[in-house]
């Protein structure tokens, strides 16, 4: 492996030439900003049991345990702030190199840096919404219910089950985001992946598809992925430290 100076400007020298660069993230970019990962050890996988879907539909003990974790993970992600990996995407959307950026994240941290361009593959935590009726809420007011009335909130519009507006485990892909993100991939001449270890389908084969299409790959994540030998060059280093040289590298140009 080469230094990492040596592989900044190599990442640098493909932005410069690159002309629709899309960016990929995954949990590994909010770590830096205390929100937990899921596969880590002590992440969340670690910490709670997983409810399906077809558990939060079918069961109220699966409801219940549910809305737990989410109150326990709540204050996280509300306290969290965008770290430099999202400042630094951020500026490369400003400077006019960053055309898309794909994320599995559900904390929103990539638009409140700046971002405006944001496919969110798994939704988003900051609303909840009826799955009967479609009512939508903001998270912070179903918190509130759920410290005053318990842990499962049901819509006062026609009793349906009231759950956060993210994909669980065996619901369904947004079919939108997903043909977007397909695109995005597909048209690209560079793709970078951040802080995601690509074992999570169908998402994890969106860098594969930018790379049959003819895009360089950039990996920027501290453990290995099944799709490693895609990438061109490879960090293992923080997301945070990685981008900021490259954007800084960008601008000396």
């Amino acid at each position: 492996m080469n230094s990492f100076n040596e592989r900044i400007a190599h990442a640098v020298k493909l932005l410069k030439a690159s002309h629709n660069v899309t960016a990929f993230t995954g949990a590994g970019v909010s770590t830096e900003s205390g929100i937990s990962d899921f596969r880590s050890p002590g992440g969340v996988w670690d910490r709670y049991r997983i409810v399906t879907y077809q558990e939060f539909i079918s069961s109220h003990d699966a409801r219940v345990n549910y809305w737990r974790m989410k109150s326990d993970l709540f204050h996280e992600m509300k306290d969290a702030k965008p770290n430099k990996a999202h400042r630094a995407l951020a500026q490369l959307e400003k400077m006019g190199k960053l055309h898309c950026l794909i994320t599995q994240n559900i904390d929103g941290l990539h638009q409140d840096a700046g971002n405006s361009r944001v496919i969110e593959l798994h939704g988003t935590n900051r609303k909840a919404v009826c799955l009967h009726c479609g009512k939508v809420w903001t998270i912070e007011d179903i918190h509130v219910r759920l410290e005053t009335s318990g842990f499962e909130p049901l819509c006062d519009e026609c009793n349906g089950f009231v759950k956060p507006a993210t994909v669980s485990f065996g619901q369904a892909m947004p079919e939108e985001e997903m043909v977007k993100a397909y695109a995005c991939a597909s048209q690209c001449d560079l793709f970078f992946m951040v802080g995601s270890s690509l074992q999570v389908e169908p998402a994890a084969s969106i860098p594969g598809e930018a790379k049959k299409a003819g895009a360089t790959l950039i990996y920027i994540n501290r453990t290995g992925t099944p799709s490693d030998h895609l990438a061109e060059v490879l960090f293992r280093e923080n997301a945070g430290e990685v981008l900021s040289a490259i954007v800084e590298g960008l601008k000396q140009q």
